[in-house]
């Protein structure tokens, strides 16, 4: 039977998942959350036409011929304007951020004047009114922010000027992560000599949290269905159910068969990828269940290539999940074989600026140290050509 392709996997795993609910959140409590409806400015910026520098606010029409001497009736502070109205041959004291008097329509810098008692002189009005038109920036009722984008520094900082003290924001999506296996412990125990310490939970909590999630770490269950089934049903309330190792073809691995005997429906347990083979996909009742392979590497990288898409669905994210960028090879590459390879790759970068990408040295799924050295991914396709060196490639970044 032909192995599942990764594209059909990745449809399949996605294919109705809609936004999650929203809830109300302070601006504090916003960075990195996804924005769940449109943000309308509540006002216009500038409120009045404002002042762009220190100065002086005049007529235009009074210093068309410099020298000019205008008679100062006032001043104009950021947070307290001038009420007046300026006449001709008058002029205003004036200051960054405050609004421009009536009458004038233009802003003498502070270095071109010189100042006595009652009176400026203009010795150069200069080139530009430096006046900020009321609504420069925007205008109430303008749509500034829209639902699905991410809630970065920038896009916080615009939410505040338009008046936002809260934002509509989606929940996050709860992930239930689920080990399984009799020879893995958590981290800081004492190891037998048959032990492993778990650590794919560790790694896809992270990943979770870092694509705006919620993970819930449910533990490690022995390799008996009760045990399974038991610690699953802990995380019923979670959207996604992660279960790591269980998940191929030995006597033990017991996941598929204990999931169904809750209700699961699988659609996929094996798919044309390297590292994740086995990987399975089903669902149970509100629950979608993606079941990773046990070893470290294969199942951080089927989190990278299928979980964040999934959790990017339930966000409604604007942007695509998958970070799909081209590089550079810097040695050779063999030809592929009949299933995607996301090979571990490292960075360097040219003199002209260009990403250059060469692939570890070994391409074992258990050799989490070497994963950490590496910087992103190459998607080689099934059936690739080999590649010399000086080829572009498809990587995804592993970092930001």
């Amino acid at each position: 039977m032909a192995l599942l392709s990764v594209a059909e996997a990745l449809a399949r795993v996605t294919k109705g998942l809609t936004p999650v609910d929203t809830e109300q959140v302070t601006l504090g409590e916003a960075c990195g959350r996804v924005l769940a409806e449109d943000v309308v400015a509540g006002l216009t910026q500038p409120p009045f036409d404002a002042s762009a520098m220190d100065g002086y606010a005049v007529r235009a029409d009074d210093v068309v011929t410099v020298p000019a001497t205008l008679r100062l009736i006032g001043e104009a502070l950021a947070g307290s304007g001038f009420a007046g109205k300026l006449g001709q041959g008058e002029a205003v004291r004036i200051f960054t951020g405050a609004p421009v008097p009536a009458g004038a329509d233009t802003i003498v810098i502070q270095e071109n004047t010189e100042a006595s008692a009652g009176v400026i002189t203009v010795k150069e009005a200069g080139p530009g009114r430096h006046i900020r038109p009321r609504g420069q920036d925007f205008t109430q009722g303008e749509v500034l922010l829209c639902a699905g984008a991410k809630l970065r520094p920038r896009k916080l900082m615009l939410a505040a000027a338009t008046n936002h003290a809260e934002l509509p924001v989606r929940r996050k999506p709860k992930v239930a992560i689920l080990a399984t296996g009799d020879e893995v412990v958590p981290p800081g125990s004492e190891l037998a000599e048959d032990q492993i310490v778990s650590s794919v939970p560790t790694g896809l909590a992270a990943l979770v949290e870092s694509q705006g999630g919620e993970p819930m770490i449910l533990g490690i269950a022995k390799d008996t269905p009760e045990s399974l089934i038991t610690l699953a049903r802990t995380g019923s309330a979670a959207d996604i159910l992660v279960t790591i190792g269980g998940a191929s073809v030995g006597e033990r691995d017991l996941v598929s068969a204990a999931l169904r005997s809750e209700g699961m429906e699988l659609d996929f347990w094996k798919i044309a990828m390297r590292p994740g083979k086995p990987l399975l996909y089903g669902r149970l009742g509100h629950q979608r269940v993606l079941g990773l392979p046990g070893n470290p590497v294969s199942a951080l990288v089927c989190g990278l290539v299928f979980l964040v898409p999934m959790l990017h669905h339930l966000l409604g994210l604007q942007e695509d999940g998958r970070r799909h960028v081209e590089a550079v090879l810097s040695q050779d590459l063999d030809a592929n074989g009949r299933r995607e390879h996301y090979m571990r790759a490292i960075s360097t970068w040219g003199s002209g600026g260009e990403r250059l990408v060469a692939p570890l040295s070994s391409q074992d799924s258990s050799l989490v140290a070497d994963f950490a050295r590496a910087d992103c991914l190459i998607v080689r396709p099934v059936y690739a050509p080999a590649l010399s060196r000086g080829a572009r490639v498809t990587i995804i970044p592993l970092d930001d």
